[in-house]
């Protein structure tokens, strides 16, 4: 017997922001770009995708450290990242509550209207802001100041692109959480 297409259960479709759709068992938990038949490639992330994908570990300690997170999802990780992603480009990113279909292996799926490399660039513009408003309610202006000064020096396409060469997503900071 077919199973219905229920939102947020088995056999779950995201409709992409391009009109094309997706079916979420099309998608695994290693991917991070999904080739649509629009011609565009969308970039994908799970929950079960470490923060550190974007950004160092070291960095995502920091957010953790940082970051007072006000829900149920634990401490600052990808969800926090993809909400605020989500948050800044509502028209361009999708997203599904899977957690009743334990065929995927992951619990929340997003997807964007933009490749994974532009996502990456995005992240890490949506964190140096978030970032810089932390440091703002510091108490110390030097820091403030310190931290604009290096910000200044701080190209986020080379990072990008440094960090993508070198990353390591098999490595110990890559396991679900």
């Amino acid at each position: 017997m077919a199973e219905p297409r229920v939102p947020g259960g088995r056999g779950a479709e995201l409709d992409l922001p391009c009109g094309e759709s997706v079916h979420v068992h099309d998608l695994d938990m290693g991917m991070r770009e999904y080739d649509c038949a629009c011609g565009d490639s969308h970039a994908v992330v799970t929950d079960v995708h470490p923060p550190s994908r974007f950004v160092p570990e070291f960095l995502v300690s920091v957010l953790r450290e940082t970051v007072d997170t006000a829900d149920d999802m634990g401490e600052f990780g990808t969800t926090h990242v993809m909400g605020i992603v989500l948050e800044e480009f509502p028209e361009q990113v999708v997203s599904e509550n899977v957690e009743d279909d334990q065929d995927v292996g992951y619990a929340l799926v997003w997807m964007t209207d933009f490749d994974s490399r532009r996502l990456h660039e995005i992240v890490v513009e949506l964190l140096v802001e978030l970032m810089e408003h932390a440091v703002s309610h510091a108490e110390n202006s030097d820091a403030m100041t310190q931290f604009e000064e290096d910000m200044l020096d701080f190209d986020v396409e080379a990072f990008v692109e440094q960090y993508r060469r070198e990353r390591d997503f098999t490595g110990p900071n890559d396991t679900a959480r």
